[in-house]
């Protein structure tokens, strides 16, 4: 019996990821605006940080191989990995920062800037050349959404929020 998937295909998980972490990073500038207490910040950023990281190594260990065997692009994939590695940077950055810190909404704000840019990049390269290569798209959901699960699990156990 074939396992019933809520999406329609690989990039459609990615795409889910990417609107769930832009609605995070809206839901930080509000409480930016509304001065929120550091703490109820620090909370957010923290939950960005763990969606994102465990979205970047879904990404790097089933779907960008994958796209890079179907399209043969080896420039195109060291590029997003080296957009991962200034995001991951980031993160750390981020974790390593009491929400205290005079730095620490704008060092957020950076992250959101980056990952902006790298979604739109996806979007207009990675996707559309993955879309138009003969790859199992529909067959990757799959293996995606049950990486991601486990990486939830390890990364966040008692975290309640899907990365």
């Amino acid at each position: 019996m074939k396992e019933h998937v809520a999406y329609e295909d690989a990039v459609d998980v990615l795409e889910a990821d990417h609107k769930s972490v832009k609605k995070m990073f809206i839901d930080y500038d509000a409480l930016c605006e509304d001065a929120a207490p550091p703490e109820q910040k620090r909370a957010l950023a923290e939950r960005i940080c763990r969606a994102l990281t465990v979205h970047a190594q879904i990404e790097e260990e089933i779907f960008y191989p994958a796209v890079r065997e179907a399209i043969g692009d080896d420039t195109l994939m060291e590029e997003a990995l080296e957009e991962h590695a200034e995001a991951k940077s980031t993160i750390a950055q981020i974790q390593a920062m009491k929400p205290t810190n005079a730095e620490y909404d704008g060092t957020v704000k950076k992250l959101a800037k980056l990952i902006d840019q790298h979604v739109l990049e996806e979007r207009e390269r990675i996707f559309l050349q993955a879309q138009y290569a003969s790859l199992d798209l529909r067959g990757l959901a799959l293996p995606l959404l049950k990486r991601k699960q486990q990486l939830v699990k390890k990364v966040a156990p008692r975290a309640k929020e899907v990365a």
